[in-house]
């Protein structure tokens, strides 16, 4: 929460806030988040205009997982901006409204940085992922699935590749 008394309802001020935030839950839910613990640094500037105090800014940071390939732990550099207008109380409904002299930050950048992480991260783009049949890397596999891996359902078309004669060709 930031105090914003000494800005509203004075249109065309402005006040600039550099804050670092220790997380006490876990931002996101998927395979790359915000780990519980970790800082995260908020850039804003806060403007008073004439319906609210208008919050800009960007925020920075680090998230954790791993990759959606090959399960290899990873570490990915959060930066996102964001901006919104905290609105005075009044009888329209506003997302985000100026409550008893103050923002809250916290759902503002909750929403941005969980939005902005990746839905299925991975360790590089070419990352080849896992073997499906022994579940090793095949990054680490030189020579990845042997042939002998090869489904045996498809077995059948297999021999009519090899038996295929390019002449015999019927129309």
């Amino acid at each position: 929460m930031l105090n914003v008394r000494d800005l509203e309802r004075r249109p065309g001020e402005m006040r600039e806030k550099d804050l670092d935030v220790t997380l006490d839950a876990r931002m996101g839910e998927g395979l790359l988040s915000v780990q519980e613990g970790s800082t995260l640094h908020i850039d804003a500037r806060l403007e008073s205009v004439h319906e609210g105090i208008l919050v800009t800014g960007e925020v920075t940071g680090v998230a954790e997982g791993e990759c959606g390939r090959c399960l290899r732990d990873i570490t990915e550099p959060v930066e996102v901006e964001f901006q919104e207008l905290f609105a005075y109380p009044s009888e329209e409904a506003f997302d985000y409204v100026v409550e008893a002299d103050h923002v809250d930050l916290e759902p503002l950048v909750r929403d941005a940085v969980v939005l902005s992480l990746p839905f299925q991260p991975v360790c590089s783009p070419d990352c080849p992922g896992l073997d499906p049949a022994t579940g090793e890397r095949l990054q680490e596999n030189a020579e990845g699935a042997s042939s002998s891996n090869a489904d045996p359902r498809w077995a059948a078309l297999a021999g009519l590749a090899a038996s295929a004669d390019p002449d015999d060709e019927k129309h």
